[in-house]
């Protein structure tokens, strides 16, 4: 069996080291304010805060998934993601990062207060965003917990430091007694350094991942050049029929069952529910997470698009770099990979520890485990540091004390942080594996917020009471469906929560008053959205004759489209150089070179427009 080198050891020690200098170094600055601490002072730089998101979107459990699905779905895989869907950073990218930016608040929840005012439908939709965003950031810390514990196990086994334990653990919780000791780092940093730490460390890890990917893109190029790759018919293709036709019985038989698994099988259904459920999501705007703050803390609206256009840029190739090159590995050494489970069974989610563990060499191995338990940590962080907004700034600040002194506050960041975490690691406990909490999360949990989410943008008569009814009925919806339907895909599932989410949203809304007008008037002329505002659009026309609507709607998804395609390009570009798929890559290198002119004069060149 391989264990680290010494060098290797050192190497992940002097990374630790690092994020606590840089936690106790940016102590005092996040200590200044609450908008330090959660937001940075709103002056970190735009590509500083896109590196920063792009780093916390490079994580450990989806890297081991992605690895996964690439070695069975092959250049097919690129889709795959569009369950999140990826595709939202371009909406983001487009319009509804400069809308949100707009609001100056500090978190989702207290931008309710600028689209329903404060009365009572607003305080129960604030209500309800706080208990959602805490549910997602769980689901999402649980989420890296499990897949840091799988990876760690790999490396460092039971066996080899049990007789330094004073207590004993049974083999299915050595993942969770890992994932606990790094998370204790990320505590770490995060609570210390607030937004300011986690985004410093945040340029630390990407710039370790980028070297790695570096090197095993390279490897698994060799590879490939130095041995025939074995793979079903379609594998290297990102064409698909009806169904999938991807037959691996002749190579690995034990693939064809974790496609059967995954239910991907009747691909075409597949990806139009993706497709379906990625625009609407999309289009609801981010999810109350890590994401979201990011966007809240840059300078301005235009650089809230710069920010969320650069995540692709920076992620894409560098992270597919490392996918398809751990891919290429694991296909050409698949023999020398050990996939069994203490139980005797395959685990897939298992390549990707194996692989490197087989492939990667003294020194660099050290690198690569330093940036994924990076990655692990910075999604944490980036996630506890959302968490903590919705908590300190939304319950704490909002209904027990509105003058906390810096003091108080800071207390209350640390304490709401650690019983954060404690749950979390709760509820890691007792997640199955790293797909079937992404799932829940993707497909499921979206399904709630997907309805009342859209219709905030969009409609004016849209109320803070049809925002409850329509979240808490999709919460609701989330929780009892998925029961009844215990074996059906959560993908499928989504169109039933949706519809109950909007019956909820529409009958709530009118259970009520419109919001007030001057809420109303003021939003509209601050965020500018297009949609279904005609009311609101006339009464500011009656005060303003200069005043213009938002007719850029037609420009928008125009962008969206160039972009949507452009991040697919960047995705497909790697896996194609390693596979040493020339005619396709080249062809995908002009598709983006098209992309690229179009959007810097459709969209770049656009956002500086001031309103009126």
């Amino acid at each position: 069996m391989k264990f680290l080198h010494t060098v290797d050891i050192l190497i992940i020690a002097a990374y630790l080291v690092t994020i606590i200098v840089i936690g106790l170094v940016l102590r005092k600055r996040a200590q200044r304010s609450k908008d330090d601490y959660l937001l940075g002072g709103k002056t970190i730089p735009w590509y500083l805060l896109g590196l920063s998101n792009a780093s916390g979107m490079f994580d450990i459990s989806g890297t081991i998934w992605l690895v996964t699905i690439m070695f069975v779905y092959g250049i097919k895989s690129a889709w795959i993601p569009w369950l999140w869907p990826v595709f939202n950073q371009i909406f983001l990218m487009v319009y509804l990062s400069k809308w949100l930016r707009r609001s100056n608040a500090t978190t989702g929840a207290e931008w309710i207060g600028t689209r329903f005012g404060f009365k009572k439908g607003a305080k129960l939709s604030h209500i309800i965003v706080v208990v959602f965003a805490l549910i997602m950031c769980l689901g999402y810390l649980a989420y890296g917990f499990i897949g840091l514990g799988k990876f760690i196990e790999i490396f460092i086994p039971w066996e080899v430091i049990s007789e330094y334990i004073p207590f004993s653990v049974t083999p299915e919780f050595v993942p969770h007694f890992y994932g606990i000791i790094f998370t204790l780092f990320a505590v770490f940093y995060s609570l210390l350094g607030g937004m300011s730490g986690i985004v410093w460390a945040d340029v630390v890890q990407f710039a370790i991942m980028t070297i790695a990917a570096l090197v095993i893109g390279y490897l698994g190029y060799m590879a490939i050049g130095a041995n025939t790759l074995v793979v079903p018919n379609g594998w290297l293709s990102p064409f698909f029929d009806w169904k999938l036709n991807m037959d691996w019985s002749s190579i690995i038989p034990e693939v064809n069952q974790k496609i059967k698994e995954d239910g991907f099988n009747l691909f075409t259904i597949f990806f139009m529910m993706m497709v379906f459920k990625g625009v609407l999501v999309s289009v609801a705007g981010p999810a109350p997470t890590y994401d979201m703050q990011k966007i809240l803390s840059t300078k301005s609206s235009a650089e809230a698009s710069k920010m969320s256009g650069f995540v692709s840029v920076i992620l894409m190739p560098i992270r597919y770099l490392m996918i398809a090159g751990f891919a290429a590995l694991a296909l050409v050494y698949y023999e020398k990979l050990d996939l069994l489970t203490v139980s005797g069974n395959i685990d897939f989610e298992l390549i990707l520890p194996t692989a490197i563990k087989e492939f990667v060499p003294v020194g660099l191995l050290g690198l690569l485990l330093a940036g994924l338990i990076a990655a692990f940590m910075s999604t944490f962080a980036g996630t506890l540091n959302a968490a903590q907004a919705y908590l300190v700034n939304d319950i704490y600040l909002k209904y027990k004390n509105p003058e906390a002194s810096p003091n108080q506050l800071k207390t209350m960041n640390y304490a709401t942080g650690i019983i954060v975490v404690f749950i979390s690691i709760v509820l890691g406990l007792f997640a199955k594996d790293v797909n079937s909490v992404l799932q829940w999360i993707v497909s499921v949990l979206y399904g709630s917020y997907v309805g009342a989410n859209i219709l905030k943008w969009h409609w004016w008569r849209f109320n803070g009471e049809g925002f409850f009814w329509g979240m808490a009925s999709g919460l609701l919806a989330a929780a009892i469906v998925p029961e009844l339907f215990p074996d059906v895909l959560g993908l499928y599932l989504f169109p039933i929560l949706l519809v109950i989410s909007i019956i909820g949203s529409i009958i709530g809304t009118y259970s009520a008053p419109p919001t007030e007008e001057a809420v109303l008037k003021t939003f509209y002329k601050n965020v500018r959205p297009w949609g279904f505002w005609a009311p609101i659009y006339e009464k500011l026309k009656l005060e303003n004759p200069d005043f213009k609507k938002n007719s850029d709607f037609g420009r928008d998804m125009f962008n969206v489209a160039i972009g949507i395609i452009a991040q697919t390009a960047l995705v497909i570009i790697p896996m194609y150089l390693i596979f040493r798929q020339n005619t396709p890559l080249y062809i995908s290198m002009i598709v983006l070179i098209v992309c690229i002119v179009l959007l810097k004069k459709y969209w770049w060149n656009t956002l500086e427009e001031k309103l009126d």
